[in-house]
């Protein structure tokens, strides 16, 4: 690849690269778990407090944060040559600060077409589109293999408690539910709307899923609910499998066969 380079990100702004990015900050788990298994170890050199996969990786990089409050002194420091972020994710004030000094590109991901779209494209700026290429097959085949389900039963998807906030349309979770052989009960909604539990007496929907991210639902969590919606099968689900729109997308088909099987012999 020729440099000074141009590329367009997902939002369609323009980000020139001077040279192949040798310094590289992500502020997004599911995208920094992406540049590790695109090959980047050593490129990455900062990372947020969040970006728990590879475990190894997380003990050896830089952490500059979280995703809503990033350290800008830390980053300015890590000097990075490219800072990879997302819409959604990372605060947009941050963001835009970030983006006066530094290469900054953004992912904006709702869609399955769109995750794949961010891997090549990343793959494509970060001289690894070989890699890109493959993973994004691997996915696709294992997506594609997914039994589709006549009538999906409907689920109730919660993100957070206090206040009570569900996944709705418009979200990469609503996506992935649907992928997965369900029916959002909040499909009616958008985004992630505050809900009010009464709005589920009457017409109790058939699962109640109860994530492990962004709020860490427990076991007691469980027991709460379920006194409540005795209609309701509530589960705890894995969020990462749901939400991360990266390389662990390649796990998720599976994760998501193993769902369905277990809830269908428990109900």
């Amino acid at each position: 690849m020729r440099y000074p380079a141009i590329f367009f990100d997902q939002t369609g702004r323009k980000i020139v690269l001077k040279q192949a990015p040798r310094r590289i900050i992500s502020l997004v788990p599911s995208q920094t778990e992406l540049l590790f298994d695109l090959g980047l170890h050593e490129e990455v050199v900062g990372i947020t407090k969040f970006c728990i996969h590879p475990r190894e990786q997380y003990q050896r990089k830089t952490r500059i944060g979280g995703t809503k409050q990033v350290n800008l002194d830390k980053i300015r420091a890590l000097k990075p040559d490219l800072i990879i972020a997302n819409k959604e994710e990372n605060s947009k004030d941050q963001i835009l600060d970030l983006a006066r000094e530094f290469p900054l590109w953004i992912s904006d991901i709702i869609t399955f077409e769109a995750a794949m779209e961010m891997i090549q494209s990343l793959g494509n700026m970060l001289n690894r589109e070989i890699q890109a290429k493959d993973l994004i097959s691997r996915i696709s085949t294992a997506f594609g293999q997914l039994p589709h389900i006549a009538n999906p039963p409907s689920v109730a998807y919660f993100i957070w408690r206090k206040p009570w906030m569900v996944a709705a349309k418009g979200t990469f979770i609503h996506t992935l539910l649907e992928y997965a052989g369900f029916s959002n009960y909040f499909a009616h909604l958008e985004r992630y709307p505050e809900i009010a539990l009464t709005t589920l007496k009457d017409d109790q929907p058939d699962f109640i899923f109860l994530s492990s991210e962004p709020y860490p639902f427990q076991e007691k969590h469980l027991d709460v609910l379920s006194a409540d919606y005795p209609a309701s099968k509530v589960v705890l689900v894995d969020g990462e499998f749901f939400s991360w729109y990266g390389s662990r997308l390649l796990h998720a088909a599976a994760y998501f066969r193993n769902l369905r099987d277990k809830l269908t012999v428990n109900s």
